[in-house]
């Protein structure tokens, strides 16, 4: 009786950790995704065309759906972004926040989709003007787990509104200019820059971490070593 009771036991403890291990690895699964759509819309910030196709499994089955209509494969991935990347100058920005993230592994532990949020502010250089909008819209996500990586397989884009920016609600012979702003005059760090990473600059804040898929350094080191400082002193540098 007593080696009945020890063997339903262990029986019952293996179907636990089972469970256990099922449960840890749907929650790495979802932290890895949860990690490649956050790099992802830290890229496409700038455009970075390189990593943000890197992001990609190297299947034909990827794909991007946006209002203009669907790419298809590595060719219509390629199409897209390395237009995207060489059609307009380092003062693109394209800062879309993504927030409200839910994942769901599928069950065979290969493929997931996803949900999220991007809202931001977009600058579009067009010629010597640039224009402005404020952005709201949903991906939707297909993932894919392709040699042992979690990669994005493809995007559906609905775009929610695009707006231009609002003029803010403080009259403008009301808002201070940078000479009377409390303190302008006073700043004293211990250690003055001469670079203005602010925006046309183009400069991307290095980030710390390699990219999630490739494991490689980031090429943002490239593109801020091409920028001319002297065109963005900072305003109390002048």
């Amino acid at each position: 009786m007593a080696v009945e009771t020890v063997e339903t036991r262990l029986k019952a403890l293996e179907s636990q950790v089972k469970t256990l291990e099922g449960q840890v690895r749907n929650l790495n699964d979802i932290e890895a995704i949860n990690r490649l759509q956050r790099a992802y819309g830290y890229y496409v910030e700038h455009m970075m065309g390189k990593e943000i196709i890197e992001c990609f499994a190297k299947s034909e089955d990827v794909y991007l759906e946006w209002l203009e209509g669907r790419y298809n494969g590595q060719a219509g991935l390629h199409r897209y972004f390395d237009k995207m990347r060489d059609t307009f100058s380092h003062e693109l920005l394209h800062q879309v926040i993504q927030v409200s993230g839910i994942v769901t592994v599928d069950p065979d532990g290969l493929t997931a989709k996803g949900r999220w949020y991007a809202f931001g502010g977009v600058a579009i250089p067009m010629g010597d003007k640039v224009r402005e909008n404020w952005e709201n819209s949903i991906y939707e996500m297909d993932y894919i787990k392709e040699d042992g990586v979690w990669k994005m397989l493809g995007i559906k884009w609905n775009l929610t509104y695009w707006l231009p920016h609002l003029m803010g609600l403080v009259p403008k012979d009301r808002l201070p200019t940078e000479a009377s702003k409390p303190g302008a005059a006073k700043i004293t760090p211990d250690v003055f820059y001469d670079n203005d990473p602010r925006y046309p600059s183009g400069y991307i804040f290095p980030f710390h971490f390699v990219h999630p898929v490739t494991g490689k350094e980031t090429s943002e080191a490239k593109r801020n070593a091409t920028i001319d400082w002297m065109k963005h002193k900072l305003a109390w540098r002048k």
